[in-house]
């Protein structure tokens, strides 16, 4: 069975200020990501889910039909959210891998599609750079879903889901993109994935 304490964070919980706060840490940590776990556990308990990893829950869940939907969901949401915050750093924007700058023309170029992407999602979601092939590109995902139940290799995420932004930003899902894009992502975690996930 999983736990919190499986998957911690990389940071303080507010080691991200000013530009993500600590009681957004808390709330979207603490307990939003808190509660997939225990959901996931409940619906996993005693299934032939029971002891698989993580990963093998999502894939296979993906596939299974309607009556694994809520094990899907529920443990898409843990691996989304532990992905998401694994690649947070404050004032992480140090280097962008150049693989990634040339596949957008540039790193400006890399910001202005990401964010088009992040503010096109309507209600809840996901943005994510993967490679898929040897090609790497922007894609939006709905609620739960991932990359990774499509057989797509995630370099990067971000969490567009309100509970994400909404204490620290308001309405403004646009200036959260932007504190991510310029001050959060740890571009040596994404270069980490790029070099384990080479096609």
């Amino acid at each position: 069975m999983f736990s919190l304490d499986q998957y911690p964070l990389p940071f303080a919980h507010d080691g991200l200020e000013p530009f993500m706060s600590a009681r957004t840490v808390d709330f979207h940590y603490g307990r939003h990501m808190d509660t997939y776990i225990k959901n996931l556990n409940a619906l996993i308990n005693g299934t032939e889910y029971e002891n698989m990893p993580l990963i093998e829950i999502v894939k296979r869940s993906a596939i299974i039909g309607a009556d694994d939907r809520k094990i899907f969901e529920q443990a898409a949401q843990v691996f989304n959210h532990d992905f998401f915050f694994q690649g947070l750093r404050r004032n992480g924007n140090t280097s962008m891998p150049k693989k990634i700058a040339d596949a957008f023309d540039g790193a400006n170029g890399f910001a202005g599609q990401f964010k088009t992407a992040a503010l096109s999602v309507f209600g809840s979601g996901w943005v994510w750079l993967v490679i898929d092939n040897g090609v790497i590109t922007i894609e939006r995902t709905a609620n739960a879903d991932t990359p990774v139940a499509h057989g797509r290799r995630p370099l990067l995420a971000l969490d567009v889901w309100e509970h994400a932004y909404y204490l620290d930003y308001q309405n403004l899902r646009g200036d959260f993109v932007d504190a991510f894009l310029g001050q959060l992502v740890n571009w040596d975690w994404v270069n980490g994935n790029l070099s384990t996930n080479s096609d």
